[in-house]
């Protein structure tokens, strides 16, 4: 059985960075597109970026494109969230998830494609 677990979340000034971290066990990830999505209060949970199983595809949501990069080292069962340029908006708890998939080049923002989840980890972005 698949566990995610994210971690790097923190307090940031505007404008700072952070890096977050997603690490798998129980399984490799080989087969395993994942997920970045976050929830702040009172609104709904957010796709914001996912990367394919051979990372060759890529999406982010307009929200946090040409801020936030993710990237994956297969060998190390991690998934990792560089956000740069942060705002007080991106204030949200963030979580992994991942979908098991045979197509390498497939991703997805959408919850419902997901079927494992990590607990969270909070970012806050204020001065």
């Amino acid at each position: 059985q698949l566990q995610l677990v994210e971690s790097g979340g923190g307090l940031v000034q505007p404008g700072g960075s952070l890096r977050l971290s997603c690490a798998a066990s129980g399984s490799s990830l080989d087969y395993y597109a994942i997920g970045w999505f976050r929830q702040a209060p009172g609104k709904q949970r957010e796709g914001i970026s996912c990367i394919s199983v051979s990372g060759s595809s890529t999406n982010y949501a307009d929200s946090v494109k040409g801020r936030f990069t993710i990237s994956r080292d297969n060998a190390k069962k991690t998934v990792y969230l560089q956000m740069n340029s942060l705002k007080p908006e991106d204030t949200a708890v963030y979580y992994c998830a991942a979908f098991k998939t045979a197509v390498p080049s497939i991703a997805s923002t959408q919850p419902s494609w997901y079927d494992y989840w990590g607990q969270g980890t909070q970012v806050t972005v204020s001065s």
